[in-house]
């Protein structure tokens, strides 16, 4: 079974940046040609899609993060990064990683990383 480790987040102030990173344990002949992304949940909200990569990297995001948000992935470490820009309380969330098929996430959560932004 494959294990997810999100690190990276924290406090930051309206206006900053982090950089989270997700790591997989999957064998690198998986991760390196599944599609990934990057997910949050905020408090009494559902879960949703922020950011996904596909194998050859390609990228999209929501709506809401678009030119702020960087999804990144490097194959060699097994690992998905999200560079978060210009932050916003709203995007106050727990933030966790997955793999992205068109049904949903794929994997078992991690422990996921929570980042919260303060005006």
């Amino acid at each position: 079974q494959v294990q997810l480790v999100e690190s990276g987040g924290g406090l930051v102030q309206a206006g900053g940046s982090l950089r989270l990173s997700c790591a997989a344990s999957a064998s690198g002949n998986i991760f390196r040609i599944v599609a990934m992304g990057w997910y949050r949940q905020a408090p009494g909200k559902q879960r949703e899609l922020v950011a996904t990569i596909s194998s050859l990297g390609g990228t999209n995001y929501a709506d809401s993060v678009k030119g702020r948000f960087t999804i990144s992935r490097d194959n060699a470490k097994n690992t998905v990064y999200l560079q978060m820009n210009s932050l916003k309380p709203e995007d106050t969330a727990v933030y966790y990683c997955n793999r992205h098929s068109i049904d949903g996430p794929v994997w078992n959560w991690g422990q996921g990383t929570q980042v919260t932004v303060s005006s």
